[in-house]
C-alpha cells in the first residue's frame, strides 16, 4: 500500500509535525530509529560510517513500507576499541543501554512497534540488553543488526558501501591495508587493548580494491534482509478488499527478528 504524497507523508519523523505523526501512530506505522556510531574507520573513511549505513538501510526499508517512520539516527555508540583516534566519541555500554531503554519508553507512548537498526557491531551487548528489558515490559520491539562476510572494519565492504553511499566523503587515496590477520588470531590484543594494538591506521582488513558496485549490491542484500525479517514480524497493512496473490509463497528463510540476535562481529 503506498501512501498518497502531501505534507504527512514523509518518511522522516523529523520532517512531520505532531498531528501527522499522531495520525501515522493511530494507522499502524513502525518507528524505525538507526544506530550508529561516532569512531574512526581508518584515514579513508568518516567517522559517521556505521551511522550512514544503518539510515540508508533504514531509508531502503521505507521505500518499500508506507508503515514506517524513520526516527532521527543515535549517533553516538560503544565504540571504547576505537579510542586513541581522534573523533572517537564513545558513550559506553551502560549509557548506550539506559539510552535504549528510556527512547523506547518514550517512543511506546507515541508508537506500538519500534525497530532499531544498529549497524555498530560494539552496540550488540547493550542494545540486546536494552531490547530485553522493553520486551519485558510487554513493549512490541525488535532490533536487526546487519551482517557481512569479510574485513571486519574500514575494510573492503564498509568502504564499498560508502562508496554506493557518499563517494565524495571517500578518500581512496588514503585507503592502505591495515591488520589482515583472522579476527580469531587478533581478538586476544583487540580485547586487551583495543584496535590500536594492532593497527595503526585504525583499518582491520584491506580496503584498497572496494567498489561502489560491490557496495550498492551489499547495500542491497542487507536490505532485503531487512526487509524480509519486518514482513515477517509485522505484515504490511493491506488496502481495504486487497487478498494475499493466489498461490503465492512465504519468502524461503524469512524468520522473526527477535530481542537477542546472534552477536555480530564487535568491530565494525
Amino acid at each position: 500500500m503506498r501512501r498518497r504524497p502531501g505534507p504527512g507523508a514523509s518518511p522522516w519523523l523529523a520532517d512531520l509535525a505532531w498531528p501527522d505523526i499522531g495520525q501515522r501512530a493511530t494507522d499502524g506505522a513502525v518507528l524505525a530509529v538507526p544506530l550508529g556510531s561516532t569512531e574512526q574507520h581508518g584515514p579513508h573513511l568518516p567517522v559517521s560510517t556505521d551511522t550512514d549505513i544503518a539510515v540508508a538501510l533504514c531509508e531502503r526499508l521505507a521505500a518499500v513500507r508506507d508503515d514506517i517512520l524513520i526516527g532521527p539516527a543515535v549517533a553516538y555508540g560503544s565504540s571504547g576499541e576505537h579510542a586513541g583516534y581522534p573523533g572517537t566519541l564513545s558513550i559506553g555500554q551502560a549509557a548506550l543501554e539506559l539510552l535504549i531503554v528510556e527512547l523506547g519508553r518514550s517512543a511506546a507512548q507515541t508508537f506500538g512497534h519500534l525497530l532499531l537498526v544498529s549497524a555498530h557491531g560494539g552496540n550488540a551487548e547493550p542494545v540486546t540488553r536494552a531490547v530485553g528489558i522493553l520486551q519485558a515490559e510487554s513493549r512490541d520491539v525488535r532490533v536487526f543488526m546487519p551482517r557481512w562476510d569479510g574485513d571486519p572494519h574500514a575494510g573492503r565492504p564498509e568502504t564499498s558501501m560508502l562508496l554506493a553511499l557518499t563517494p565524495g566523503r571517500v578518500q581512496m587515496a588514503r585507503a592502505v591495508p591495515g591488520d589482515t590477520r583472522p579476527l580469531a588470531q587478533t581478538w586476544p590484543l583487540l580485547r586487551a587493548g583495543g584496535v590500536r594494538a594492532v593497527s595503526a591506521s585504525g583499518i582491520l582488513g584491506d580496503p584498497t580494491s572496494a567498489g561502489a558496485d560491490e557496495g550498492a549490491a551489499l547495500l542491497d542484500e542487507l536490505a532485503a534482509a531487512l526487509i524480509r525479517e519486518v514482513a515477517a514480524w509485522r505484515p504490511e497493512p493491506q488496502p481495504p478488499g486487497a487478498g494475499a496473490t493466489p498461490g503465492a509463497a512465504a519468502t524461503p528463510g524469512a524468520a522473526a527478528m527477535t530481542g537477542t540476535p546472534a552477536t555480530p562481529g564487535p568491530w565494525r
